[in-house]
Protein backbone atom coordinates (compact mmCIF):
# COMPACT_ATOMS: atom_id res chain seq x y z
CA UNK A 1 0.00 0.00 0.00
CA UNK A 2 1.35 3.40 -0.98
CA UNK A 3 1.00 5.93 1.85
CA UNK A 4 3.29 8.65 0.57
CA UNK A 5 1.22 11.38 -1.15
CA UNK A 6 3.90 12.02 -3.79
CA UNK A 7 4.26 8.32 -4.61
CA UNK A 8 0.48 7.98 -4.84
CA UNK A 9 0.28 10.77 -7.44
CA UNK A 10 3.42 10.52 -9.60
CA UNK A 11 5.38 7.57 -8.21
CA UNK A 12 8.53 7.34 -6.13
CA UNK A 13 10.90 7.59 -9.08
CA UNK A 14 9.70 11.11 -9.93
CA UNK A 15 9.89 12.38 -6.34
CA UNK A 16 12.61 15.01 -5.75
CA UNK A 17 13.67 13.24 -2.53
CA UNK A 18 13.88 9.74 -4.07
CA UNK A 19 17.65 9.35 -3.64
CA UNK A 20 17.60 10.20 0.07
CA UNK A 21 14.24 8.77 1.11
CA UNK A 22 14.76 5.95 3.65
CA UNK A 23 11.10 4.90 3.50
CA UNK A 24 10.59 4.35 -0.23
CA UNK A 25 10.11 0.61 0.32
CA UNK A 26 7.92 1.13 3.40
CA UNK A 27 5.48 3.90 2.46
CA UNK A 28 6.37 4.34 -1.21
CA UNK A 29 5.81 2.22 -4.29
CA UNK A 30 9.32 0.75 -4.61
CA UNK A 31 9.35 -3.05 -4.27
CA UNK A 32 11.80 -4.62 -1.86
CA UNK A 33 14.63 -6.47 -3.54
CA UNK A 34 14.16 -10.22 -3.41
CA UNK A 35 16.91 -12.28 -1.79
CA UNK A 36 19.41 -13.79 -4.23
CA UNK A 37 18.61 -17.32 -5.37
CA UNK A 38 20.28 -20.11 -3.46
CA UNK A 39 23.27 -21.58 -5.23
CA UNK A 40 22.97 -25.26 -6.07
CA UNK A 41 25.96 -27.48 -5.72
CA UNK A 42 26.93 -29.52 -8.78
CA UNK A 43 28.06 -33.09 -8.25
Amino acid sequence: MTLCPIAAVVGCAKCPAFRVCPLKTVIGDVAKTPPPPAKTRKK
